[in-house]
């Protein structure tokens, strides 16, 4: 795919919205930072029984990448439980909202933090081969254009035997959008598969309902499962474990419910599948 990965506008208008993004959420109730603060976590539960199956005796001394980590929560939840972690982010405001939270609940010998956009990843930690597991969760791939590279470098900072542990939206129902369908459910809206962004204007944020975003243009990519798990297999990662989930840690649409822990889903039948999650591992070494 031709697409310029170090620059260009897609990158300064992501960037930007999540740069703003980082108020708007601290000061929201979704993202919740008393668990953290009390020696807990915040990992939503599918995240959770997927990391207590990969690790069941726990994650001491475990060495973790979390990539677009955001600012921290679910790193700093996974350091709680024991891990050593290293979490990379695009956001300036981010990068220091984590570090800052690192250092308050003293875990900070234990979180790194580094500011980077993902593909400039082994410029700014050029560690190949490094971590027991790479993590990342809940919108991440739409963000990029390139998931074959994305793959690559999940790859190059495993391990041998080392795992990737990945939970996202499922690209089927990221086809739909709003509640104007029939019966006030969401109706087809995008594109199952194209490599052409969607260049979507909207100053609304997904953790609080009431926020209104100056920096409201962002660009998006649809990624099918067959990309996902060809570019994985390309980049020589073993698939481990699929499983698709009729839940998510947000609301997704206006017609999913509360379902408790945070989980959101269909208010009645399982339509279709609203999450996937997957272990993918590198080859151990002979």
């Amino acid at each position: 795919m031709s697409v310029e990965l170090r620059a260009g506008d897609w990158l300064d208008d992501n960037r930007a919205g999540w740069d703003e993004r980082v108020g708007v959420h601290l000061a929201s109730t979704f993202y919740d930072q008393a668990p953290l603060r009390a020696g807990g976590g915040v990992l939503d539960p599918i995240a959770r029984a997927g990391i207590e199956r990969l690790f069941p005796e726990g994650l001491e001394g475990v060495r973790v990448l979390h990539l677009q980590c955001h600012f921290g929560s679910d790193s700093l939840s996974l350091v709680n439980r024991g891990a050593n972690v290293v979490g990379i982010d695009f956001s300036p405001a981010a990068v220091a909202e984590a570090r800052r939270m690192a250092a308050e609940i003293g875990v900070a010998d234990r979180a790194r933090f580094i500011e980077a956009n993902v593909y400039d990843a082994r410029h700014m930690l050029p560690e190949p081969e490094s971590f027991d597991l790479v993590f990342a969760t809940w919108g991440t791939i739409n963000w990029l254009p390139d998931v074959a590279e994305w793959a690559r470098i999940v790859a190059w900072y495993l391990k041998p035997g080392g795992r990737l542990y990945f939970a996202e939206g499922h690209p089927t129902a990221m086809v739909f959008d709003g509640d104007d369908g029939p019966g006030g459910l969401p109706s087809i809206k995008y594109a199952y598969q194209s490599e052409k962004p969607e260049v979507l204007d909207d100053p609304g944020d997904y953790a609080d309902p009431d926020a209104r975003l100056e920096h409201a243009r962002t660009w998006e990519w649809a990624h099918p499962i067959d990309e996902v798990l060809g570019a994985l297999r390309d980049a020589g990662l073993e698939l481990e474990a699929f499983t698709e989930h009729y839940s998510v840690p947000w609301k997704v649409f206006p017609a999913t419910v509360e379902l408790g822990e945070g989980m959101f889903g269909w208010p009645a039948e399982r339509w279709l599948p609203l999450s996937y999650e997957l272990v993918a591992r590198t080859p151990s070494a002979e």
